[in-house]
């Protein structure tokens, strides 16, 4: 049987309350911003890279290496932007090759083409964009081409130190060097610690413990979840394309995801003081306590196993 991933959190428990108020201030602003610039700039393929079968992987890797969580979350979305404008690259790569060559207009042949490019080569991008993202960590350890060379030999997977470096490579070039990408667990931190300063009563420390594992199983359950979401905000069993369309912008909605986690965690952690959590969260974000209470109730179902209405 194929061994689950299960995250623990840093040794070191995470401390709060010791971040000043202007630095949390100016945090918070920029991951704002930054999650409204990538809500209103997603792409047609965003999100389709958060498979359950590509995040599993990701994340067995980094347990397998003793990565922090955070790792993962960054690796996952070095990758899913790598991929994206890589599969750009490919398609216009391959279209203006059909223009030259009738026999290559087929839009079936060029899809084949880039299928069989990315499939040869898809798990050293992923340990690759691990390796990346460790190194990008203070926390972890750090993921150098010996250590990973060592793991494929463990792992009897045929490649050279020379093939790894190049995919690194590949995939720093690709994204021009820009690795400073956000990654949900970055928003649960942030959101953590300004609640924490608002409401110091609030628990902020068994949250955060308790926000590592509802994190990950959002991620390992995102396509139920979130079609769950669709169905709720739409009223309709059978979301039409238009429909789907439209919510990509609520699956890529990191401060969302941010608070909703939190109020999952602080049902589990106490549900009689849960409601709070929720007030403030609406007062940090201007998210409506309704939508933070959806996202919260349809998790729990899925959670529970207990088929959201």
């Amino acid at each position: 049987m194929a061994k689950r991933p299960t995250f623990s959190p840093p040794s070191e428990k995470r401390k709060f309350g010791e971040v000043s108020f202007d630095i949390l201030t100016d945090a918070l602003n920029d991951l704002n911003k930054r999650n409204k610039f990538n809500i209103e700039n997603v792409s047609d393929i965003c999100g389709s890279l958060k498979d359950r079968r590509i995040v599993e992987s990701v994340f067995l890797l980094c347990d397998e290496l003793g990565l922090d969580p955070v790792v993962g979350y960054n690796a996952i979305e070095l990758l899913e932007r790598c991929m994206a404008k890589h599969l750009e690259d490919l398609i216009l790569y391959q279209k203006s090759q059909a223009t030259q060559d009738p026999s290559c207009g087929d839009k079936g042949n060029y899809e084949d083409l880039i299928f069989q490019t990315l499939k040869e080569k898809f798990f050293l991008f992923i340990l690759s964009s691990v390796q990346i993202a460790s190194k990008l960590d203070l926390h972890s350890n750090l993921v150098n081409n010996n250590t990973a060379m060592r793991w494929l030999q463990a792992v009897s997977y045929p490649c050279s130190k020379e093939k790894l470096l190049d995919t690194e490579i590949f995939i720093l070039k690709t994204l021009n060097f820009d690795l400073n990408v956000p990654n949900p667990l970055m928003y649960v931190d942030t959101l953590l610690e300004v609640l924490g300063h608002n409401d110091p009563t609030a628990p902020v420390a068994h949250l955060h413990h308790l926000c590592i594992y509802v994190l990950q199983f959002i991620y390992l359950q995102r396509e139920p979840i979130y079609h769950s979401l669709l169905i709720s905000a739409t009223g309709c069993p059978s979301p039409t394309h238009e429909q789907r369309a439209k919510f990509v912008s609520v699956t890529e909605d990191f401060m969302l995801l941010g608070v909703g986690v939190i109020a999952v965690a602080a049902f589990i952690h106490h549900i009689s003081t849960w409601e709070k959590v929720v007030q403030e969260l609406t007062g940090i974000t201007g998210i409506s306590g309704q939508s933070i209470m959806e996202f919260a109730y349809v998790t729990l179902m899925h959670i529970t196993l207990i088929k959201p209405m």
